[in-house]
């Protein structure tokens, strides 16, 4: 085996012309490999005896030793180039690692505000000035429908209908979907429409931009995004926050109140449930969190 890994090792150097660091990599990885099948053979291995179950108990060693499923890929990967090139020069008969599947990534829950906090950054905006009023709108339309920020600077005043409290949103794949806006969006649309003044070089009417910036223009998702890390600051609310985190808010709150996650999709515009199924697990996270902190026998004291 150490003799098939030097032989690749310059394969990679002089006819690849590898990055150092590229050849390091590859190294550490095979060498761990070899010290691991050297303690379950009892002696050296041999690239041509290795079969997928070898790698197979090599990947579960990895499991039980903590990697990460990051890390355990990525020697996947490395593991299938050296038996290709040990396949192509004749060492090993197949390729021992093709059939095996990289682990699946572990979704990250997304970042959300508890509802006290939207309420804080809701709040933030002085309602005494044209773009606060602006900022308070944006902020509350983006929570009360769960919009995308691209929705959000996309919409134009004939999406809009404050009597029905709806609003047409297109969204990916300029898919278009009906959203509900809640009372306290609707009032804050209501007022910042009032002060809003559109640039003659704006489309007017039903096409006309619901926020713009203070030379009248559309507003950019960038616009938005520093609007908002304005107020985390003045508020102290955790910085990792994005307008996206408005959207994750919204539907963690549904679903921690009982909406039905179907629903949810729907409102989301998701076009496959497993894209909101994400949510529950925040929903679970947080009752599992509260469960523990409340039951006298939850957690050994």
């Amino acid at each position: 085996m150490k003799a098939a890994i030097d032989q690749f090792l310059q394969f990679l150097t002089v006819e690849r012309n590898a990055a150092d660091l590229t050849v390091k990599s590859y190294r550490e990885d095979l060498v761990a490999l070899d010290e691991y099948l050297g303690q379950a053979y009892q002696r050296p291995a041999d690239p041509a005896e290795i079969t997928p179950l070898d790698l197979r108990g090599y990947v579960s060693a990895m499991h039980e030793a903590g990697y990460a499923k990051t890390s355990i890929s990525r020697r996947l990967a490395s593991l299938r180039t050296f038996f290709k090139f040990a396949q192509r020069e004749g060492i090993a008969q197949n390729n021992p690692a093709k059939p095996l599947r990289n682990p699946r990534p572990d979704r990250k829950l997304p970042h959300f505000l508890s509802g006290d906090e939207i309420g804080q950054l809701l709040d933030a905006p002085p309602a005494g000035q044209t773009m606060g009023l602006r900022d308070r709108a944006i902020l509350e339309v983006t929570y009360s429908a769960g919009l995308r920020v691209s929705e959000v600077v996309g919409m134009n005043s004939g999406d809009l209908d404050l009597t029905e409290s709806i609003v047409r949103i297109r969204g990916k794949g300029r898919k278009e979907r009906l959203a509900p806006l809640g009372s306290f969006a609707i009032a804050a649309l209501r007022r910042w429409l009032k002060v809003r003044v559109l640039s003659p070089k704006e489309k007017q009417g039903p096409l006309a931009p619901v926020f713009t910036n203070k030379f009248g223009r559309r507003l950019t998702t960038r616009s938005v995004a520093r609007m908002l890390e304005k107020y985390l600051k003045t508020t102290g609310l955790d910085l990792r926050t994005t307008p996206h985190t408005l959207r994750h808010s919204f539907a963690t709150h549904l679903l921690d109140r009982g909406a039905d996650i179907r629903s949810v999709q729907e409102l989301l515009g998701h076009k496959s449930l497993v894209t909101t199924q994400i949510y529950t697990h925040v929903s679970t996270a947080g009752l599992k969190a509260v469960y523990e902190r409340a039951h006298p026998r939850a957690r050994v004291s």
